[in-house]
């Protein structure tokens, strides 16, 4: 019998990154050892692990670090291409496809929502919420293109690009309950919307996801972070 590989995951547990990879490992149900991280007093296996951005989340497998969310989901794909379903098409163009609108997502999504965050004023908070809906009016467009009228953007089961949204979802919850806006709903985006239900009703987001008062609290942290950080400059 083939030895158990050491696989360890550093992480933060509302973290958009580490929740894609938490998704990954649990689609193709590999057992791992999860290791919270403190990001204001970083550890040294993180810092050694990865000393580049020196960010979550990191996957080590037997004792080699992988880094970025986007590789390492596709690490994990390919290593256990055997184990459980697959994440990313098979298709080349599919593939492509799913791979332009991740990088999207992570280009565009994340850094409005920090931009929210850190926003001084209302109009400055207000110009990044509306750079928010024009993500997820894109992202809309995208679900009617990739889903070919099913229910997930990979089709009939969740896959990369379902995951690369997904793991987001608890950010806009976190927006909504601090600012009262509702990013995901029927009027705007009702494809979106609809399959933010079901991608919450699924095994991975039941799993992984955490409750999204643990992740608010974690938001007015790193607000008082920032403005900590503002005000010496």
């Amino acid at each position: 019998m083939a030895a158990k590989p050491d696989l360890k995951l550093l992480g933060m547990s509302v973290s958009p990154f580490v929740i894609r990879v938490r998704m990954a490992l649990h689609m193709k149900g590999v057992s791992h050892e999860y290791i919270e991280q403190d990001l204001f007093n970083k550890s040294e296996l993180l810092l050694e692990s990865s000393p580049v951005e020196k960010k979550v989340p990191v996957l080590i497998h037997d004792g080699k670090p992988v880094c970025d969310s986007p590789a390492i989901v596709q690490y994990i794909d390919e290593v256990w291409a055997a184990t459980g379903p697959p994440i990313l098409p098979a298709d080349p163009y599919e593939r492509a496809v799913a791979r332009f609108w991740t990088a999207y997502v992570d280009d565009k999504l994340f850094p409005a929502y920090a931009g929210t965050a850190k926003a001084a004023t209302e109009e400055e908070r207000t110009q990044q919420i509306n750079e928010m809906f024009a993500v997820m009016g894109q992202l809309e467009e995208a679900f009617a293109q990739c889903s070919n009228g099913k229910a997930f953007f990979a089709g009939d089961s969740i896959g990369n690009l379902d995951i690369a949204v997904g793991c987001n979802l608890l950010l806009l919850e976190v927006l909504r309950s601090m600012y009262g806006v509702e990013f995901v709903d029927t009027g705007r985006t009702p494809l979106l919307a609809a399959w933010a239900k079901r991608f919450g009703e699924t095994d991975a987001a039941r799993e992984v996801v955490p409750d999204v008062h643990v992740a608010v609290e974690y938001a007015k942290k790193r607000q008082a972070y920032w403005a900590a950080a503002a005000a010496t400059k």
